[in-house]
């Protein structure tokens, strides 16, 4: 690596680092319209602070790592950036959760964010001989890194017990397996194990979760509009073109609708005022 990381000795390896950073900040970013839900409620209503405080964790660890090793920009710059964004999301939910969760966040930041590294940090610089802090970091890195990707089995057997996909986004773990895939290329053109070996678990379980979704999706059935024998057809083109439905849909036999998934109602006042078309003098019901 005489040359650095980014000439041209190591063309796949540059490639491979950008393309790391650019998937991995999509993936640090995807949480935002959670937060911002959360910001604009006031409230961080019942999420977990957890992933996070491990994120932060991850990234500093990474950070060491990566400036014990030298040459390894790539690694500084994705890291240094979810540091960044890790915190904000953690300073967030410190300022709209409730006091308890409030205080447990805390606690799990000061012991791991805080406690947790300074221990790493302080024995790696102190106790350990130059020549072995890249190894003694990068075991450390590798086996939390593993860890993290195995926690997601959590999910994955909560799929698998509910058939249901919906706790389990396939676009978070699709941007999940590509960022595993590119840090992984890029750890094999380095000649660095410590990336590369925890990065194949990650594609592992980032395969795993993708054929999941695809097998216990479930898709939306399509939108129709309730015929009743007391719609009148201004009420059903007017529901048609607030669904964006074809006015074919008005030929369609009664159906209930998709969010609803209730058994037919018999009470047919409760079910016209639900659709907001409720009954009208002089229509008559055929």
């Amino acid at each position: 690596m005489a040359g650095g990381l980014f000439s041209m000795e190591h063309p796949w390896a540059s490639a491979f680092g950008i393309l790391g950073n650019i998937v991995s900040f999509l993936v640090f970013l995807a949480p935002v319209p959670t937060f911002l839900r959360v910001y604009r409620k006031k409230s961080t209503e019942g999420f977990s602070c957890v992933p996070y405080v491990v994120a932060l964790f991850s990234c500093t660890l990474w950070i060491l790592y990566a400036l014990v090793k030298t040459n390894s920009s790539p690694l500084l710059t994705i890291n240094a950036f979810g540091c960044a964004v890790e915190s904000v999301y953690i300073v967030l939910y410190l300022a709209y959760a409730p006091r308890a969760a409030r205080l447990r966040a805390l606690a799990s930041v000061l012991l791991l964010d805080v406690a947790a590294f300074s221990l790493v940090a302080g024995v790696t610089l102190l106790l350990v001989a130059e020549p072995h802090r890249v190894k003694v970091l990068g075991s450390v890195c590798l086996a939390f890194s593993m860890a993290v990707f195995v926690a997601p089995m959590s999910v994955i057997f909560v799929v698998i017990r509910t058939k249901s996909a919906e706790f389990m986004p396939f676009s978070l773990s699709f941007f999940l397996t590509l960022s595993a895939v590119a840090w992984f290329f890029y750890g094999l053109f380095t000649h660095d194990l410590y990336v590369t070996l925890p990065n194949v678990g990650g594609f592992f379980f980032g395969c795993i979760q993708m054929i999941l979704y695809c097998c216990y999706r479930k898709p939306r059935a399509a939108a129709a509009v309730i015929i009743l024998p007391t719609t009148t057809a201004a009420t059903a083109a007017a529901q048609a073109a607030e669904m964006e439905l074809p006015l074919a849909a008005l030929d369609a036999a009664a159906v209930l609708p998709v969010l609803a998934d209730l058994p037919v109602l018999a009470d047919l006042q409760k079910l016209e005022e639900a659709m907001g078309s409720p009954r009208k003098a002089g229509i008559k019901a055929i």
